[in-house]
């Protein structure tokens, strides 16, 4: 079956990137612990004109456990979408942006973060799970 393009991304673009390990003591501590670190995701968006939409996804990915040392990473990712004339329906429009258009940005932004958590002296990292939005996207309806 061939899946019609509901949306159109106009661009992309990242909108803030942050990683902050406060010292020394913190990063040999953070090391041995960021295999257990988790990665948040929040998304949320914005009427544009011209069936426009900016949609801000967040990856959070932190300790969630109560360490006094921990680093922090955050990235915001922002992607314009133009959305197809004909999508009028509230849920249609909502699972474009909270599932079909986190699916087409989703690999550049593990890449990036990736890239972040590597450049910031945690060379081992990488997401064994890929996030799966279909199924976010369902739990959030039962």
């Amino acid at each position: 079956m061939m899946k019609t393009e509901k949306f159109k991304i106009l661009s992309r673009f990242i909108k803030d990137l942050s990683s902050e390990t406060p010292d020394i003591e913190t990063y040999l501590f953070v090391r041995d612990k960021i295999a257990s670190y988790k990665l948040g995701i929040d998304i949320n968006s914005k009427a544009l004109k011209n069936k426009m939409v900016e949609i801000n996804t967040t990856f959070k990915f932190g300790d969630t456990e109560k360490s006094t040392k921990k680093s922090y990473f955050e990235m915001v990712h922002t992607t314009i979408v133009k959305i197809k004339d004909e999508i009028k329906d509230k849920k249609e429009l909502e699972k474009i942006i909270l599932c079909d258009v986190q699916i087409a940005i989703y690999p550049h932004m593990e890449k990036t973060l990736i890239n972040l958590l590597h450049n910031s002296g945690f060379p081992d990292v990488k997401f064994e799970k890929k996030v799966d939005f279909e199924n976010l996207y369902n739990q959030r309806f039962n």
